[in-house]
């Protein structure tokens, strides 16, 4: 019984930035690996970020690193991508993504169990 739920896309100038959240229930994050994935309209869903449950090790998707973040909440159960400097290659649905924690972190979407319901990120030029 295990359910994300997702908020903080929308439209955004390129250049600016968003903070998607995810908040998680029926898992602890303490124990979870985390993730964000995005799926373009007629593209695969691909890796963007993710953080083990040790909160070391952060891994990002050459195509976004320097300029997103992802965080993690273990107090309020939840976690976020903050993403700055936006372009408009960045528009896609982004899903966030938990896992039972593992000594590797997955970057393929068919390792993780447990899937927000997506949220829509459009930069326009």
């Amino acid at each position: 019984q295990v359910q994300l739920v997702e908020s903080g896309g929308g439209l955004v100038q390129a250049g600016g930035s968003l903070r998607l959240s995810c908040a998680v229930s029926g898992r602890t994050l303490s124990s979870s690996n985390m993730a964000w994935f995005r799926q373009a309209p007629g593209k695969e869903r691909e890796f963007v970020a993710g953080i083990p449950w040790t909160g070391a090790r952060t891994s990002y998707a050459d195509s976004v690193k320097g300029r997103f973040t992802i965080s993690r909440d273990n107090t309020r159960n939840m976690f976020h991508l903050q993403m700055n400097s936006l372009k408009p290659e960045d528009t896609a649905i982004y899903y966030c993504a938990t896992r039972r924690n593992s000594r590797v972190l997955p970057t393929t979407f068919t390792e993780y169990t447990d899937w927000g319901q997506g949220t829509q990120v459009t930069v326009s030029s």
